[in-house]
């Protein structure tokens, strides 16, 4: 038994795939356009510091290309759903199309449903898509850009460019490599300091934990020191080095973890060891949650851009209505954003700062969408 059309979601298979495909197509395109302006506009600001290091040409141009492109993609993804969306809708209500389908007992939900549907696969491929390519582009650039579009070191299960303060004293680490009781430094500096003068300098290509006399760990140790008095300009060549008597490994291995170089399940066991060593996990949960609300911001747009759908096209008013379509949008980002930055602040719980905005303009574009029907 069939149900009578305004009982049903799509009530005509035909009509779906029209407003899917057109859809689709109109927010590939936007995609398309603004990811090769950005990428365009962003080469040409970076060129100059990638090609200032020596042996880097157009290869590492291109290389830079392929791992920063996917950071604007998932930037900018959910800005060309909502364009896509406006296009779509602004231009079937100049063309009274939308006319033709409310005459024809389609309602606006109907309307909308298959770009809300269309939108949910979008979604679905946007957090597979941070989760498999973003993360691990975004890690790899950042560690390039760490020595400076250098050679990129070839590291697994690594962090570069770590810093950690022991008292006065500050220790940085060019790589860190493995966990828990193997983590291993490699070009090390520990800058000896009292107060706030620096009195000596020693450098080591590498270094690992110091094991104490009751087998338990008591700092670090580091072979084949270097070793410059600040004070008299003396260097002086040292067979080894102990240094961070009160450094644990976690400082080293959880320094500089970042949600946007973390997959979901990596962030969420980097929270778990950040936890149990006693450290502030708050702005990281926030980017925890906000990889899964991210991604669903996509679904929002059909619903916000919607009110560019429905009224007379004649009556002048199509280019305000696009304008408050746009409008509820942006003002999604910019909320989204002022969220996320209130939560990384701690200042909004961490599931408050991720999914109070996206919860917020679901009831403004529904009441929006409901108001136009009535």
């Amino acid at each position: 038994m069939r149900l009578a059309p305004e009982f049903q979601f799509f009530p005509s298979r035909t009509l779906f795939l029209y407003m899917a495909r057109t859809f689709l197509t109109r927010t590939l395109a936007v995609l398309i356009a603004l990811v090769v302006i950005m990428q365009t506009l962003d080469l040409l600001g970076e060129s100059g510091d990638i090609l200032a290091v020596a042996g880097n040409g157009e290869a590492q141009l291109w290389h830079y290309v392929a791992l920063r492109m996917p950071q604007i993609v998932a930037f900018f993804l959910p800005f060309s759903v909502l364009l896509g969306t406006l296009i779509t809708l602004a231009s079937m209500n100049q063309n009274s199309e939308v006319i033709a389908m409310k005459a024809g007992g389609v309602s606006a939900h109907q309307i909308l449903a298959p770009l809300v549907l269309a939108s949910m696969g979008i979604a679905a491929l946007a957090f597979t898509f941070n989760e498999r390519i973003v993360t691990r582009a975004t890690a790899t650039l950042d560690a390039w850009q760490d020595v400076n579009y250098g050679p990129i070191p070839k590291s697994s299960n690594s962090s570069g460019n770590v810093w950690v303060r022991d008292g006065d004293d500050i220790v940085h680490a060019a790589q860190v490599t493995g966990r828990g009781t193997n983590v291993r430094l490699t070009g090390v500096t520990v800058y000896d300091r009292d107060g706030e003068e620096l009195h000596r300098v020693f450098t080591a290509p590498s270094a690992v934990e110091k094991v104490g006399a009751n087998g338990g760990l008591a700092g670090w140790t580091a072979p084949e020191v270097t070793m410059f008095d600040v004070v008299s300009g003396t260097q002086l060549k040292m067979a080894r080095y102990d240094f961070g008597q009160h450094i644990t490994p976690d400082q080293f291995t959880l320094a500089d973890v970042t949600a946007e170089e973390r997959s979901l399940s990596d962030l969420a066991a980097a929270v778990s060891d950040l936890k149990v060593a006693g450290r502030p996990t708050g702005p990281l949960e926030t980017g925890w949650w906000h990889k899964i609300s991210g991604p669903l911001s996509s679904v929002l747009m059909p619903l916000l851009a919607g009110v560019s759908a429905f009224g007379l096209a004649r009556s002048g008013a199509l280019f305000v209505r696009v304008v408050l379509g746009m409008g509820l949008g942006f003002a999604y980002f910019v909320s989204d954003n002022f969220a996320v930055a209130m939560g990384n602040l701690g200042a909004y719980p961490p599931i408050l700062a991720a999914w109070a905005p996206f919860l917020l303009f679901l009831l403004i574009g529904e009441t929006v969408l409901i108001r136009t029907e009535e």
